[in-house]
């Protein structure tokens, strides 16, 4: 399966899941965009390591690459290889003396070692085609409020989406829906835009 490599484009607080953050993955050169849900603590570990920030302890994520070194275990890949119900699942590709290793990891712990490793992050082009959003215009590097997510964030699970319809968008048309899909994409709110999208796309295939 062809893959695509993604960068981290976007790290904001999520606008319909609270207590929850949305992060937005972009393909490399390209227009796509991958917003996935996740959750306060993963969130601050990702938003650390991008800022350089030292906390005052090790992290669970820098003692997890504290271990790796001090074993010789190198993270060289971020796979995210499917998608089930609007929960993505993730995999770390290690090397060991020359010998490849894969490893099982929610997608939002992969993503925060990824960082630490300078790690490239694949999807699969199926994945990106179905939950992809595709923007229009230049797009850049948002990491809103990023001093508040480093202060503030508390430990949680990674909150998983919801499937099915939208709260407060089940009684909208398909046109009010594809009004509000572009006002969205407008406002680069990404994780909105998915979840009007989705909306969208079971209503078609009902």
């Amino acid at each position: 399966m062809k893959k695509v490599k993604l960068d981290i484009v976007g790290l904001s607080y999520s606008q319909t899941q609270s207590g929850a953050y949305a992060l937005v993955l972009g393909e490399i050169n390209g227009r796509r965009r991958l917003p996935i849900i996740i959750g306060a603590f993963e969130a601050q570990a990702i938003a650390i390591e991008i800022e350089k920030m030292s906390p005052t302890r090790p992290l669970t994520h820098d003692l997890f690459k504290s271990f790796a070194q001090a074993y010789q275990v190198e993270i060289t890949e971020v796979l995210i290889y499917n998608l089930v119900e609007g929960v993505f699942f993730a995999k770390l590709m290690c090397n060991k003396d020359g010998e490849q290793i894969e490893i099982d990891a929610r997608t939002s712990d992969a993503i925060a070692i990824a960082v630490r490793f300078n790690a490239v992050i694949y999807t699969y082009e199926f994945i990106l085609a179905s939950a992809g959003i595709v923007i229009e215009g230049n797009d850049f590097l948002f990491l809103e409020n990023m001093e508040s997510i480093t202060n503030n964030a508390s430990n949680s699970e990674e909150i998983k989406s919801e499937p099915g319809s939208i709260s407060g968008f089940q009684s909208l048309s398909i046109e009010d829906l594809q009004q509000k899909l572009e006002k969205a994409l407008a406002e680069e709110a990404y994780e909105k835009a998915a979840r009007i999208r989705d909306e969208i796309n079971r209503r078609n295939a009902s």
